[in-house]
């Protein structure tokens, strides 16, 4: 008798194990604080800086005999506005105010330009002796004013420029800090764009104006307060180089409310009010951009 064998049944198939899913990551513990907790530690700080111009500007209500007052008075009985009448009924205020104007434009859009043009020139293009002149524009850096007051003075001198307007602005027109800044800037910018113009046919100046330059915005922006913010409060070179008052800068007017045995307070801190102002509405309008340059200026060296 043969046996045949029953052929095997076919097993019943069974479904491939799926891969187990990662685990979703548990979601951080939120923060009873409705704002960020570096906030408590910098509130603070900042009110603690803000005391000085807070200060200032309750000062500038005050009488002058509240200022003078000894324990001085915290708080103003009322708003006195004499200084501010005082400052503003001066016939030379408008002459100074429009001095430091003029100085401080300049200065800002010669620091633009030829700090643009030395910084490009240092970033993108070698030449011989090229790190030697940065090295050495870098070391002036280092330099104190007090140590070059007395050459420029000569310069300006010889020049014919003392007493003028022009010897304010000849030696801000452009400063190794913003040459310095923006070839930074310029380092971390990408080259795609400047060899793609080249191929086109453009110069180096359109490259720089029609393309580095507008996407160099923090940079600038930058360079602007910050020449501003020196050249608007500078006193020790005005004081050295002008002597007439109708070419008095506003931070040198202002010295005059002070005299040998009287001072009129009141005038001095409603005209350091408005000095101030004009400083404040700068920051604030490139706050943003001067946060992005700093941290976008540190990526190449």
């Amino acid at each position: 008798m043969t046996v045949t064998s029953a052929s095997a049944s076919p097993s019943p198939s069974v479904p491939a194990p799926t891969p187990a899913e990662p685990a979703a990551p548990r979601p951080r513990g939120r923060s009873w604080l409705p704002f960020s907790a570096w906030h408590l530690l910098l509130a603070p700080l900042a009110l603690v800086f803000a005391i000085p111009l807070v200060w200032l500007v309750l000062s500038s209500v005050m009488s002058n005999a509240e200022i003078n007052r000894f324990p001085p008075a915290l708080w103003p009985s009322g708003i006195d506005l004499g200084g501010y009448r005082y400052v503003l009924g001066n016939a030379m205020f408008p002459r100074w105010f429009a001095n430091s104007l003029i100085v401080s434009v300049v200065a800002v859009t010669s620091n633009l330009v030829f700090g643009a043009l030395g910084g490009y020139a240092f970033a993108r293009m070698r030449f011989a002796g090229s790190r030697l002149l940065m090295g050495l524009m870098l070391a002036t850096m280092a330099i104190p004013f007090q140590l070059t007051m007395i050459p420029t003075f000569l310069v300006m001198k010889r020049l014919g420029l003392i007493d003028t307007l022009g010897a304010l602005i000849v030696p801000s027109l452009v400063t190794p800090f913003a040459v310095f800044l923006l070839r930074q800037f310029f380092l971390s910018l990408p080259r795609e764009l400047e060899e793609a113009a080249w191929m086109d046919g453009c110069s180096r100046l359109r490259v720089l104006f029609l393309i580095v330059l507008p996407m160099s915005r923090p940079a600038l922006s930058t360079v602007a307060v910050l020449t501003f913010l020196t050249t608007w409060n500078d006193l020790t070179w005005p004081l050295i180089a002008i002597n007439h008052d109708t070419r008095y800068t506003l931070q040198l007017g202002l010295t005059t409310f002070q005299g040998l045995h009287h001072t009129q307070w009141a005038a001095v801190m409603a005209g350091n009010v408005i000095t101030v102002l004009p400083v404040l509405l700068a920051f604030l309008f490139a706050q943003k951009s001067f946060v992005q340059s700093i941290t976008s200026s540190g990526l190449k060296g």
